[in-house]
């Protein structure tokens, strides 16, 4: 296994270790944090195995922060509507 990959593991292993944690802001603040260290981590796994392995990573990280996604998509949806 790659060191890229190994990095993507322990970015889930963290993600996972940070969903057991009781939150007040309803882990808002880690999903910042773990998508800001996240990108560069799918930058250099895309980069060391190809984009198809990047994908893969991408689609794993995209389910584990699946909430952010979803408003992400509602308020792009939302975007081009104007509001009365």
């Amino acid at each position: 296994m790659t060191v890229s990959l190994t990095l993507a593991c322990l970015w889930a292993l963290v993600a996972n270790l940070i969903a057991m944690l009781p939150s007040r802001d309803n882990y808002w603040r880690a999903a910042y944090g773990l998508i800001a260290a996240g990108i560069p981590v799918l930058g250099y796994v895309t980069y060391e195995n190809g984009p198809w392995i990047g994908l893969l990573v991408l689609l794993a990280a995209m389910s584990l922060l699946r909430w952010p996604l979803v408003y992400l998509m509602r308020w792009l949806s939302g975007a081009g509507r104007k509001r009365l």
